[in-house]
């Protein structure tokens, strides 16, 4: 298992958005998302993707009742 590279993202906060020590420790994990670009979470699944899981990976199997 590796580390998180805290250095590295210190670093960005500080140089890359200009962001004083003790601004970037108060930040939450959300809020430093955002300021470096990225979106808030993963898209929502849509009903072709529920179709295809639910093909892929079915309650019952062939023959049994629901």
């Amino acid at each position: 298992m590796t580390g998180f590279d805290w250095p590295a993202l210190l670093r960005t906060g500080l140089c890359g958005l200009g962001l004083r020590p003790e601004e970037f420790w108060l930040l939450t994990p959300a809020e430093l998302r955002l300021m470096l670009g990225e979106e808030s979470g993963a898209r929502p699944m849509g009903r072709a993707r529920l179709e295809e899981l639910i093909a892929a990976f079915p309650d019952a199997t062939a023959g049994e009742r629901r």
